[in-house]
């Protein structure tokens, strides 16, 4: 009996073991979420800015070529969160609570959702996130109260030093004053949240467990600033104007292979003054603003290197699946001009906001920008790096395959064998809308079961396969074959009316089940889509 009781405790001892063993196996995992970065503006991407150590992320590793967002900021955060598309979320729009008779539009994550750090925890996973939160702050929803086992928190981001006008952080769920000793001193927001992201695996290391960080960053967001030693590098090398720069992009996407040639770059927004036209002082204040854009573009890229090499440092690197992408289009707003305010443009009280002429450039090759579901608005650079997993022949290699931000849930799921439950807390749980990108690492296809879908201001859009119906609140639908025609240059609505036919009412299905409605608001920087495709001949 004794020998019998010793043999299964022998038995238990090693499957405990081995369960550890394979716990350990269980891949790290970061996200990084940039904020307003256009799908132009990183080096692998075609961007002359230079960023090394995202390219080589990129080169040793697989960069999406049709990775989507949502359009905007906060219904990104939402849809990455949890999984399921932003108004089943709670955050169809933005903050503004539009009340209990509007549950898609409530300004925060609710409760019939589940969030990535609430998944993986109960995988095994330590969980944390640094960086610019915006799902419900000012609600009482904070990352601590939402599966983060650590986090560094800024409600709605809007600053990069200590002494900025929102400036205001919270250490697992406590608002800690700037100045704090904990914090390191004159910090930068895009090394602060790199910084104690390592702290933070740190931890995870200690505690023998795989950790899955969240590393929301607020660059390169407005008010845009930087040290003024990386603005420096840059100034002066935009005088060259927004459509010389948007087309020497354009051609170093094709030598890339990002783009097909037979994508034809679409008419610059006639809204935006032509380059030319403009005075010296003009010329010198725009080119400033894009210097100090480059800088924060720059210093994002500079962090992604403290991040990796502090990865190397502790022997996870290998082991860890780092996904980077982007929560919109680039930014036009608010219109033409810009901003450019302060004594000193880029420093801590200074606002620069990039403007319309730039963002063209950041959104290259495509139509419009930030808040848009034409393909600027809603295209992102998508890389993934996992040395462990993806096999030496794909490293540099792009992925084709459709991927949005609702597939980041699936894919973690699957990545670290976890379970996405029914039910959470007493609630129930909406099912998973996304695909898991797992298979596309190496190649393989997609489980894609639905359609994505697009819903942000009465702006709208469907990709089905190769076709993307869209449309802004105040346009008629146009159906587009992205694969032939990702520019969005050639209307196929009327030419191919059976495909029109079979889209629209599932949009309208779609629609109505996520309880999305119309937006009320205008905007005056409205790209005017019929004036820009009438001056380029309907794109023929």
């Amino acid at each position: 009996m004794l020998k019998k009781r010793i043999s299964w405790l022998l038995l238990a001892a090693v499957l405990t073991a081995a369960q550890t063993v394979f716990a350990q196996k269980k891949p790290n995992v970061i996200v990084i979420l940039a904020d307003d970065l256009g799908y132009a503006d990183l080096g692998c991407y075609g961007s002359e800015i230079p960023t090394p150590n995202l390219d080589e992320l990129a080169r040793n590793g697989v960069r999406l070529t049709n990775f989507y967002n949502t359009a905007r900021c906060c219904p990104t955060r939402a849809a990455l969160l949890t999984g399921v598309y932003s108004h089943q979320a709670g955050i169809g729009h933005m903050m503004d609570d539009k009340g209990a008779d509007h549950p898609a539009y409530r300004g925060q994550l609710n409760h019939n959702s589940v969030t990535i750090a609430e998944v993986m925890k109960s995988a095994g996973y330590f969980t944390a996130m640094t960086g610019k939160w915006h799902v419900g702050h000012q609600h009482g929803v904070y990352p601590s109260n939402r599966g983060f086992d650590r986090s560094l928190h800024a409600p709605a981001g809007g600053f990069y030093y200590a002494n900025g006008n929102n400036a205001k952080l919270y250490l697992n769920g406590q608002e800690i004053p700037n100045d704090s000793d904990k914090l390191p001193k004159d910090w930068y927001s895009t090394d602060l949240w790199t910084d104690y992201g390592l702290r933070f695996i740190d931890e995870a290391v200690a505690e023998k467990k795989p950790f899955m960080l969240y590393l929301a960053h607020n660059a390169p967001h407005f008010p845009l600033q930087a040290p003024e030693a990386d603005i420096a590098r840059f100034r002066g090398k935009y005088l060259k104007g927004w459509e010389k720069l948007r087309q020497e992009r354009y051609e170093k996407q094709i030598k890339l292979g990002l783009v097909d040639p037979s994508w034809k770059l679409p008419p610059i927004n006639p809204n935006v003054k032509k380059w030319d036209s403009l005075s010296d002082a003009e010329k010198k204040r725009y080119d400033d603003m894009m210097a100090i854009y480059a800088a924060v573009i720059y210093r994002l890229d500079k962090s992604i290197g403290d991040l990796v090499a502090g990865l190397k440092k502790r022997g996870v690197f290998d082991n860890t699946v780092i996904l980077f992408v982007s929560d919109n289009g680039g930014n036009a707003e608010p219109g033409i001009e810009g901003r450019y305010e302060g004594d000193q443009p880029g420093t801590a009280q200074s606002t620069v906001f990039l403007g319309q002429g730039w963002a063209e450039a950041a959104c290259t090759p495509f139509w419009a920008y930030k808040h848009h579901t034409h393909e600027g608005g809603i295209s992102s650079p998508g890389i993934i790096s996992w040395p462990a997993g993806i096999p030496a022949a794909r490293n540099g290699k792009f992925e084709r395959q459709p991927a949005h931000i609702i597939d980041i849930m699936a894919t973690l799921v699957d990545l670290g064998s976890a379970k996405y439950p029914s039910t959470y807390a007493g609630n129930t749980i909406q099912p998973l809308e996304g695909a898991s990108l797992k298979p596309a690492f190496t190649g393989k296809p997609v489980n894609r079961k639905n359609p994505i879908f697009w819903e942000h201001e009465g702006n709208r859009a469907i990709r089905d396969g190769k076709w993307k119906l869209v449309a802004e609140k105040t346009e008629k639908w146009q159906l587009y074959d992205v694969e032939k025609d990702r520019t969005e240059l050639y209307d196929q609505f009327d030419k191919q009316p059976e495909i029109a036919k079979k889209l629209v009412p599932k949009y309208e299905e779609w629609y109505k089940r996520v309880g999305a409605e119309d937006y009320d608001k205008t905007f005056k920087w409205f790209y005017d889509y019929d004036k820009a495709k009438q001056q380029a001949g309907s794109g023929k």
